[in-house]
């Protein structure tokens, strides 16, 4: 794993390489650059591939508490250290909220936007109760009480001892600060108009932490060329659980470019 340090912290991140047109990947909340392995393998050929741990998640730690515009800067800052000038800027759920702040930020910077079952807006009321008794179990017993729930959500049903095991070792109190970013996040919606890059709009149709209607806004309010794939059967964590969908269309997209 590289490291780069932006913003006084130190960032892990890995790098296909090679000359083709530069892809920027930011992984979901709890998840980590190599929730994008499958997506890397089927790209690299053809593009060079960034993938990075953000605040909190895999490589890289979250010492204070930050929000994703800090985030946002974040990931200029890796493509500043990687002397890249535009790029492809794609992201899940917490990546999306990131990819959108960094297109707000600096729009020079974007080639091209990848959406994945994400939206521009703050938390479910409905939803926010549920959330924080779910981080009140972690910070006192750890993940395994809840992490069936946390799973279920964001994975669909089945085993996952890849990210269970990832998430047993996540130290609390960084995590705590992810939860309160992702919780605390503001409402970017009215400013989407100011984004006009092409975006792929890709989503689950059984995500159950971000519904559909959520991308249709994207769809809908993104001022440049906005496409809407939804992936039947797929939930929150779609490039996952469904790569060969997600990496026809990621392909597609960029190709048309």
């Amino acid at each position: 794993m590289k490291q780069a340090v932006v913003n006084g912290i130190s960032v892990g991140f890995q790098d296909s390489g090679g000359d083709g047109p530069v892809v920027l990947l930011s992984h979901g909340f709890l998840m980590d650059h190599s929730m994008f392995d499958l997506q890397v393998s089927a790209l690299k050929e053809n593009f060079r591939v960034i993938t990075w741990d953000e605040r909190g998640f895999g490589a890289t730690q979250a010492l204070t508490d930050f929000t994703y515009w800090d985030s946002a800067r974040d990931a200029i800052g890796l493509l500043d250290h990687l002397g890249i000038d535009k790029a492809v800027i794609g992201g899940m759920s917490q990546g999306g909220f990131i990819s959108l702040r960094l297109a707000l930020l600096a729009p020079e910077r974007v080639r091209a936007l990848i959406l994945i079952d994400t939206q521009s807006g703050t938390e479910d009321p409905s939803k926010v109760e549920g959330y924080n008794g779910l981080h009140d179990a972690w910070m006192e017993h750890g993940p395994a009480p809840v992490q069936e729930i946390v799973a279920g959500l964001i994975l669909g049903p089945g085993d996952w001892p890849e990210w269970t095991n990832k998430w047993a070792a996540l130290d609390r109190p960084q995590f705590s600060r992810a939860f309160h970013c992702l919780m605390d996040r503001d409402d970017i919606t009215p400013r989407l108009a100011e984004i006009n890059a092409p975006a792929l709009i890709l989503h689950g149709s059984l995500d159950q932490a971000i519904p559909v209607v959520k991308a249709e806004i994207l769809r809908d309010q993104l001022t440049g060329k906005a496409e809407l794939v939804v992936i039947d059967g797929a939930p929150h964590a779609a490039n996952l659980t469904h790569p060969i969908e997600t990496n026809a269309a990621i392909l597609r997209f960029l190709n048309a470019l």
